[in-house]
């Protein structure tokens, strides 16, 4: 793990150690509202494990906030909030070599998020449905994607731009032999309270 990663993985670990604290939960009972293991939540509140997306995701619905407010490397209290290339971590690797990085978020309550995706030739990528009600917007840049939502495929070609659900299994995939890229914005309702 590069300095970075490791930062952003300490960091994910201090914020989910004080939001359940401050709910005043144990880690068993966080393993339970969660679904996700005991022994995983240990070592990401100690910060020596970088969390799968859907680990991330579960912990932050369980948490009742979004996944901006664990990842995000800053509280976005300034006026204009600037991500650099090159100076974020990747939040998902794949096995052939592509990537998914959270350019930038916003919480309102609701959860605004922007994905810079890229996924190399095999590369795929299969989500859980996230809260009832959200919705993402996928745009192709380059090479071809293949959209999966709710067990219909779709393939994107570069321009290619898609509304779809996000509250039911979906996935992305990579079949061509060049690599291809996509933005990704997901738009996910405040869990009622």
């Amino acid at each position: 793990m590069s300095a970075a990663d490791t930062s952003l993985v300490s960091l994910i670990g201090e914020r989910v150690r004080a939001r359940r604290h401050a709910r005043g939960w144990t880690l068993d009972e966080l393993a339970e509202r969660s679904g996700v293991s005991r022994r995983m939540l240990v070592n990401i509140e100690q910060g020596v494990t970088n969390a799968s997306i859907a680990t991330l995701l579960r912990l932050s619905e369980a948490l009742g906030l979004g996944l901006p407010s664990l990842v995000a490397p800053s509280d976005g209290e300034t006026p204009v909030e600037v991500n650099r290339a090159g100076t974020r971590s990747p939040l998902w690797a794949g096995e052939h070599g592509g990537e998914a990085f959270l350019a930038v978020a916003i919480t309102t309550p609701d959860v605004v998020e922007l994905w810079d995706w890229s996924l190399a030739p095999g590369d795929a990528h299969s989500s859980e449905p996230h809260v009832a009600g959200t919705r993402e917007l996928l745009t192709v840049i380059e090479g071809d994607v293949v959209l999966s939502v709710a067990g219909e495929e779709t393939v994107l070609h570069p321009g290619d731009a898609a509304s779809f659900h996000g509250d039911v299994v979906h996935g992305y995939r990579n079949d061509g032999g060049s690599a291809a890229r996509f933005a990704l914005t997901v738009y996910e309702p405040a869990a009622p309270r």
